[in-house]
């Protein structure tokens, strides 16, 4: 019996370090931490949208118009974007899905899978992109999670953390202004960069927008979205 308690103890210490390696307790799939909102309900794509256009190009866009274009979105997006099993996944085919509501500073969190030769990204306020990409592609050994539309300022990570393809891995997003911290699988590989407003270079960041899973053409899986929204 008193083996036992001690097995059980050794138990509960190694969950306890590996949850506090990547930051987030490992409770069940889809069920957010505290403080957290789950994007993706694990059962369907309640909570998401298609893809219209870009921040600027919508920006010009009359009410009726704007509307027109996102019912048109919507049914693509459901025709290749669906919620199996707990997962979200993505046929290869169609456009980035996105979140119905828009986001300013906030922490995300998110689990995501590849296939090879697989290439995608998460959008930040509608802005391209924290890098996702099998690290076997020509310029992908630098590994996923940097600002990969920069041009000032760093686009690449600061290390390789990527787990092997077809595995699970774990993006903590942190952004406050403009200012962007990536944590891929634990390790810190963007240490407050500026993210660049990809649509608008002469522009700063907007301070609202959307958060995006990028379409890339590969089949994609994401489940356990979170958000934080921050106050600044």
């Amino acid at each position: 019996m008193r083996q036992f308690a001690k097995w059980c103890c050794a138990v509960v210490l190694v969950l306890g370090v590996a949850a506090g390696r990547t930051g987030k307790a490992q409770g069940a799939d889809n069920t957010p931490p505290e403080g957290f909102t789950a994007l993706f309900n694990g059962k369907n794509l309640d909570g998401w949208k298609g893809l219209v256009g870009s921040p600027k190009s919508r920006a010009t866009m009359k009410p009726e118009e704007l509307a027109k274009a996102q019912a048109a979105a919507d049914e693509k997006m459901k025709a290749h974007w669906a919620a199996k099993d707990g997962v979200l996944v993505f046929d290869g085919k169609g456009d980035n899905l996105c979140s119905a509501k828009d986001f300013g500073d906030f922490e995300l969190w998110v689990d995501f899978k590849i296939e090879a030769k697989g290439d995608s990204g998460i959008y930040l306020r509608g802005t391209p992109q924290v890098q996702i990409w099998d690290t076997a592609l020509p310029n992908a050994q630098v590994g996923s999670g940097g600002l990969y539309n920069n041009q000032k300022n760093p686009s690449k990570p600061t290390k390789v953390a990527d787990k092997p393809v077809g595995e699970w891995n774990t993006f903590r997003i942190i952004m406050i202004g403009e200012k962007v911290t990536v944590y891929l699988n634990g390790e810190k590989v963007v240490d407050d960069v500026t993210l660049e407003n990809y649509w608008e270079r002469e522009k700063p960041i907007y301070a609202k927008g959307s958060i995006e899973l990028q379409n890339h053409g590969n089949t994609l899986y994401f489940k356990n979205v979170y958000v934080k929204e921050l106050k600044k």
